[in-house]
């Protein structure tokens, strides 16, 4: 039982640390506008609703990579060859996805995308149960 809870703490950390990555590219790429406060919520949604298609898009790759990675890293730990810790961390991450949706102007295809790609979780998973033969 700790394995797992290990497992998903693992998953959730590197997962977090994925998407922080890509996010950071994505914000090299489409930068804060001059002069916008760290803590400036209004200005972070005009930010986010401003931002092109691609800038959008590089936040759900983010979420793919993380959710790839967080499944195989949560499988690998727990060792016990079932999707448990992997599943728990797409549940937790679809959670704060959801939130980051309701209170970020986000179009109706990113709803669909933020939803369906913690699927990958399980990608993952099968990626870590694989054996080199």
């Amino acid at each position: 039982m700790v394995r797992k809870i290990l497992a998903v703490f693992a998953g959730v950390i590197v997962a977090s640390i994925c998407i922080w990555a890509i996010e950071t590219l994505n914000h090299m790429m489409y930068p804060y506008p001059d002069g916008m406060k760290p803590n400036d919520m209004e200005g972070f949604k005009n930010y986010v609703e401003t931002l092109p298609f691609l800038g959008k898009f590089m936040v759900i790759v983010g979420y793919a990579v993380g959710a790839l990675v967080s499944g195989f890293i949560a499988t690998k730990i727990s060792k016990d060859g079932k999707p448990t810790a992997a599943i728990i961390c797409g549940i937790v991450f679809l959670i704060f996805t959801i939130y980051n949706m309701t209170v970020l102007p986000t179009p109706i295809w990113f709803w669909i995308l933020g939803i369906l790609v913690w699927i990958l979780v399980l990608a993952g998973y099968k990626l870590a149960l694989n054996k080199k033969q």
